[in-house]
């Protein structure tokens, strides 16, 4: 087995994360070392997301982002510093690897729309929790930040759904390339 099989079997987020000095509670949740975070806002157990900046990932793709590594620096580190073995296997010669075939325009702008829809999507799911988990308990109680922020983005998230879901080509291009 490769690095990357090795190290994605043996090594969950959350003991990366606990080996690199993040504490995260018993149900899983850690402040999130990507951002600013008060709050525990990163679920990590084999894989890791944070609802508070997106960061989303496995275990290799936690320690790449924590340190500014690349991917395959990230696995040999993770394998080093858990004292795993690994093949480091390459092909023998020149093996000629074959070419992904290209995509048509109207696949690459389906995969775009789709991606944008999903994170969208995902940014209103978080919203409409923050309005409801943030919200003030008294008048005199000060609006937390995120209760702000989710009143503030919600119609136009909405908005931009609608029209990544009705709108005319132009107007779903013209978002896309906006985002």
């Amino acid at each position: 087995m490769n690095v990357f099989e090795v190290v994605k079997q043996s090594v969950t987020t959350r003991q990366a994360a606990e080996h690199y000095g993040i504490h995260a509670g018993r149900n899983g949740m850690a402040c999130c070392p990507f951002h600013h975070d008060k709050t525990p806002s990163m679920k990590l157990d084999r894989r890791y997301h944070c609802f508070g900046c997106g960061a989303d990932g496995d275990v290799i793709d936690f320690a790449a982002a924590l340190y500014g590594l690349g991917k395959k620096e990230a696995a040999v580190q993770l394998a080093q510093d858990f004292g795993i073995s690994y093949e480091d296997w390459k092909p023998p010669g020149k093996v000629k690897k074959p070419k992904p075939r290209q995509k048509s325009p109207e696949e690459q702008f389906q995969e775009a729309k789709n991606r944008c829809f999903r994170i969208l999507a995902d940014y209103l799911h978080l919203l409409r929790a923050w309005r409801t988990e943030y919200a003030p308990h008294s008048p005199e109680e000060a609006f937390h930040p995120r209760f702000v922020e989710a009143l503030q983005k919600q119609a136009h998230v909405e908005y931009l759904l609608d029209v990544l879901l009705f709108g005319e080509t132009e107007e779903k291009a013209a978002l896309i390339a906006d985002y």
